[in-house]
């Protein structure tokens, strides 16, 4: 199984470069495509500071990510707990909502922080 970067995974959510995204999706068509989760996070991010997607489409389109048949993600329940916080409390971000659900799995709760937003999240402390 293959890898791709955050380049390749913003060019299929945003879908603005017909030259890259043919590649990209000529890459899937090719077999299953693993996605880490710093470049979920990272592709997120860009969608969200650059392209100015809001929370609930960010959320839609990493629900897509999950559902898609050549699509393998680092511990997809991860990061689908990750959207189910997400879609309850998106004014913690994506990233800080990966971060709780990561240390979850790992059993290494609370998560210490300073975010008075993700402190309010079952599982986080603010410190």
């Amino acid at each position: 199984m293959r890898a791709v970067d955050t380049n390749v995974l913003v060019r299929l959510l945003a879908r603005d470069d017909a030259t890259q995204l043919a590649a990209a999706e000529g890459l899937l068509a090719a077999g299953p495509v693993w996605i880490s989760h710093l470049v979920l996070v990272e592709a997120i991010w860009v969608l969200g500071a650059l392209y100015a997607v809001r929370p609930r489409e960010l959320s839609e389109a990493v629900q897509r990510l999950l559902d898609h048949a050549s699509l393998s993600i680092q511990d997809a329940d991860v990061v689908a707990a990750a959207v189910a916080l997400f879609r309850r409390r998106p004014g913690i971000g994506f990233s800080d909502c990966m971060v709780l659900e990561s240390a979850r799995k790992a059993g290494h709760l609370p998560l210490g922080t300073f975010d008075r937003a993700l402190a309010r999240a079952e599982g986080a402390k603010r410190l």
